[in-house]
């Protein structure tokens, strides 16, 4: 594409000179490790590093023409002023990659718990009928059967709009994506074109980030007020698919324009469960569709996976899949890494790995594990460093009453002190409480492992898929699902 077509797309700017010589733009990117000859550098102004002090690098890297909002000397080098290049980086990818989005069957799904497992059932869903599909979110991205690492749950503007339109150049027909509420609230999904938008939940999370709980409720709508505004007999019209349990979901009925399909177990709702049965091999439920009732017995255990079955069906009802072909493969998914992943042994116990890491998350996943426990109950569980404060006594003190044996121990340290993490944690408890203090991680796995009795049930809580641990700003490899695994065989009960 040329440069002079590419800065086309930017409706406001100043161009500095105003006559330059055209080339073929071969990237753009905001990253100087990406740029190369005829390359488009766009400085943000980021919470640690300013682009604007990065332009003479980008330059001597092949920079030809740099996007800026405030003053920048780089000699022969056109410079295309804009009120906000974080704006304009939005705009300009999707120019440069040809607006992929709108190729495809986009999905987008928000809320506290639930993302992942959401957008992995949607998926497979789709993946069964035929279609070749897209996954974007917390574990990685996935075209088709290939992975690709990802940093955050929803990638910069950039890279996502890149990894879509390889999605759409390898015949990728529906994408399901986590789309997180620090992204919405950094512009990372501008000029995504969503079909679907699907709400799961709202608890507390990312506080250290909002500050508040009514700026975290505002991100999170920012999804339904962009779900667009036009209505028609179109074939891929939009539509908002919202839980009608939570608070959170009937508001955003009020802040979204596009017709809104609900969902639910304790409240009225177009797609709700009903007769819920949980038991160590699954959930039955009976499944009412438009007051049109099935009954369904799924391998996922627990209510709040009813919550996300219920959710994906909705998803997948929206984009007009025929109902019995949807609920065949939720009977038969079998749930994915790291969320309530069970771990049996010879011994009698069984270890379950979960990526409960706020109050809610592991609240639900305690209240899941006592439904159908026959013995007690050990709970691993630490609390991230760097991030919200606030929710460290909250999650020790649900640790403490849902579960027999509460495991205080280091989760993702970051560049904190792990004892310091724990004493947050323990405000509020009283030393003769039942709580055991073990910082060491895979320790705390082993002594839970060796201490628990037949029947008995350790949950390793916090970081469900993940194969590390940050200390002190290194990143480790550490699974939870290996050392339990290794705790077992040590245990010889393998």
């Amino acid at each position: 594409m040329l440069a002079s077509k590419l800065i086309e797309s930017l409706k406001f700017k100043k161009v500095e000179p105003a006559s330059y010589g055209d080339f073929e733009v071969s990237a753009v990117t905001q990253d100087t490790r990406e740029v190369s000859q005829n390359s488009v550098f766009i400085a943000i102004v980021g919470s640690q590093i300013d682009g604007h002090t990065l332009v003479a690098e980008a330059v001597k890297k092949g920079a030809a023409m740099i996007i800026a909002q405030k003053k920048v000397d780089c000699d022969n080098v056109p410079v295309v002023y804009v009120e906000n290049t974080n704006r304009a980086m939005a705009i300009l990818s999707d120019c440069f990659y040809d607006s992929p989005s709108k190729a495809m069957r986009m999905i987008g799904v928000t809320g506290t718990n639930g993302k992942t497992t959401v957008t992995h059932i949607i998926e497979e869903i789709f993946r069964e009928q035929g279609e070749k599909t897209g996954l974007i979110g917390t574990m990685y991205r996935r075209i088709g059967d290939k992975i690709f690492p990802t940093k955050n749950t929803t990638p910069d503007i950039i890279t996502l709009q890149r990894t879509l339109s390889k999605m759409h150049k390898q015949d990728v027909s529906s994408v399901a994506m986590e789309v997180s509420s620090i992204a919405l609230v950094q512009g990372r999904v501008w000029g995504i074109d969503f079909d679907i938008a699907v709400f799961t939940n709202l608890t507390r999370d990312h506080l250290d980030y909002h500050k508040t709980m009514a700026n975290y409720a505002h991100a999170k709508s920012l999804l339904f007020s962009q779900l667009g505004n036009e209505y028609g007999f179109k074939k891929n019209s939009k539509v908002a698919i919202l839980n009608i349990d939570d608070p959170m979901g009937r508001k955003l009925e009020e802040d979204t324009s596009a017709p809104v399909l609900t969902y639910g177990i304790k409240h009225e709702a177009m797609i709700k469960a009903s007769n819920v049965v949980i038991h160590s091999q699954g959930t039955d439920f009976d499944l009412s569709v438009f007051d049109q009732k099935q009954h369904l017995k799924v391998k996922m255990v627990g209510l709040f996976n009813v919550y996300n079955i219920l959710a994906s069906f909705a998803a997948a009802y929206a984009a007009g899949l025929d109902p019995s072909k949807i609920i065949s493969v939720l009977s038969s998914f079998k749930g994915v890494k790291g969320r309530l992943q069970l771990i049996p042994s010879s011994s009698g116990v069984s270890a379950i790995v979960d990526y409960s890491h706020t109050p809610d998350g592991l609240l639900n996943a305690l209240e899941t594990i006592n439904d159908f426990a026959k013995g007690k109950v050990f709970c691993i569980i630490g609390c991230g460093g760097d991030r919200d404060h606030g929710k460290r006594p909250k999650m020790a003190q649900i640790a403490l009453q849902y579960s027999d044996y509460p495991i205080f121990t280091s989760d993702n340290p970051r560049s904190e002190d792990p004892q310091k993490i724990v004493d947050d944690m323990l405000q509020g408890i009283s030393q003769n409480s039942s709580v055991k203090v073990i910082i060491d991680r895979r320790k705390a796995i082993e002594y839970a492992i060796n201490k628990a009795q037949s029947g008995d049930i350790v949950l390793i809580a916090g970081k469900g898929h993940e194969d590390y641990q940050i200390i002190k700003g290194k990143k480790n490899h550490f699974d939870d699902v290996e050392e339990a695994e290794r705790a077992f065989k040590k245990r010889g009960a393998v």
